[in-house]
């Protein structure tokens, strides 16, 4: 029986299970799995990692066996002198290119199987030879066996805020981290403070040497960037707790509103802009708690070169790791079978790129927006891509 059509009453087991599933689009935990929190910050020196170790050393003299699996301080002197006696595993060294590199010494973490394990950085990215290719993943190991992780992040490694963080700061982000580990967390912790505090202590050298907090404060850490990324943090925090409050209400059959029935299509071509396309679509969904289905139409007779290949390939990669439905279809006509999975999905809106053509453009060949509105009646968003050549 689907969400839709269920009467109100307490969910079976397997319908819980499914619901997590569609939510996170990944397989849901374990019951005997550890649990997760994410110390929250909009940027680089909010206080995450001090509130963290904080924390931790309660723990401990709560009686809580809690280790240091992996600490970044940044030679932050007031971080490092928070660590106390907290108990540290040492990390494990990765020869590679001729230098050693550090990491998290996951297999000793696992062997020492503590209640509670701090691992700072979630979105970094593990030196090559390590047991996974991103720290996550390692995060998400010791979860299975059951160990509760601690971990820090900044808004602008939410791989779903990306372009929106870009376009604030003009600041590219290379590390992300999926949305779906974040619908994941048990608890999302929001470490945040004024940004006059965040001046304030950016000019008396408590998050970077003088010379590259001033540069910072011309570019990353201006006034409006940081008041932005406040809000997206706070915003992101609110979604989680939102979510934990349905989930209670459904585990506990308690009477509410139930998310709409809406379900969006985004259409992906091989643009590097079919990334953004595809997060904005994300946005939207996550907004109208929908699920995303991206669609990708190739035309056999019309083969791409190789680098058009491996865009689109990137591209589909980033919606399987945003947790949405990706399909890939063969056909020569793109509003037709967009039309046709409008339909047989169940499709209510539709996310598509638009070009700035020229309006002579328009009268010689119909838009792709105006061939699928003559087939179907959807509601469409449109997203201005870069200007294409006549």
């Amino acid at each position: 029986m689907s969400l839709e059509s269920r009467e109100p009453g307490r969910p079976s087991p397997e319908e819980m299970l499914a619901r997590v599933q569609a939510e996170t689009g990944a397989p849901s935990t374990s019951p005997g799995a550890g649990r997760l929190r994410i110390f929250l910050g909009p940027a680089p020196g909010v206080g995450k990692t001090y509130e963290m170790l904080t924390e931790a050393r309660e723990a401990v003299q709560a009686g809580t066996d809690v280790v240091v699996g992996l600490l970044e301080t940044y030679n932050r002197p007031q971080t490092a002198a928070q660590v106390g006696s907290l108990a540290i595993i040492p990390r494990k060294q990765i020869a590679y290119g001729g230098i050693v590199l550090e990491e998290m010494d996951t297999e000793a973490v696992l062997a020492r199987r503590p209640a509670i394990v701090l691992v700072d950085e979630l979105a970094h990215t593990n030196a090559r030879g390590s047991r996974h290719e991103k720290r996550y993943e390692d995060v998400l190991d010791l979860m299975r066996a059951g160990i509760d992780v601690w971990t820090t992040m900044n808004v602008q490694h939410i791989e779903s805020l990306h372009t929106t963080v870009e376009t604030i700061t003009g600041v590219a982000v290379r590390e992300t981290v999926p949305d779906w580990v974040l619908d994941q967390a048990d608890e999302i912790s929001l470490v945040d403070v004024s940004v006059d505090e965040m001046h304030r202590r950016m000019a008396e050298g408590n998050i970077y040497p003088p010379a590259q907090a001033r540069m910072a404060l011309q570019n990353f850490f201006r006034k409006g960037n940081l008041t932005a990324l406040r809000e997206l943090a706070l915003r992101r925090t609110a979604e989680n707790v939102d979510s934990q409050l349905e989930r209670y209400m459904t585990d506990h059959a308690i009477a509410g509103p139930w998310p709409a029935s809406e379900r969006i299509l985004v259409a992906v071509d091989y643009t590097a802009f079919a990334r953004d396309l595809i997060r904005r679509a994300w946005g939207l969904a996550r907004a109208l708690k929908a699920p995303l289905l991206v669609v990708h139409v190739r035309d056999a007779g019309k083969p791409r070169p190789p680098e058009d290949e491996s865009c689109a390939r990137d591209s589909l990669e980033l919606a399987e790791d945003l947790g949405a439905e990706v399909l890939t279809v063969e056909s020569p006509d793109l509003a037709g079978t967009l039309a046709r999975l409008i339909t047989e999905r169940h499709v209510t809106q539709l996310v598509l790129g638009k070009s700035l053509r020229p309006p002579w453009q328009e009268m010689i060949k119909p838009s792709l927006t105006r061939q699928i509105l003559t087939q179907v009646q959807i509601d469409i968003h449109l997203v201005s891509t870069p200007p294409t050549k006549p």
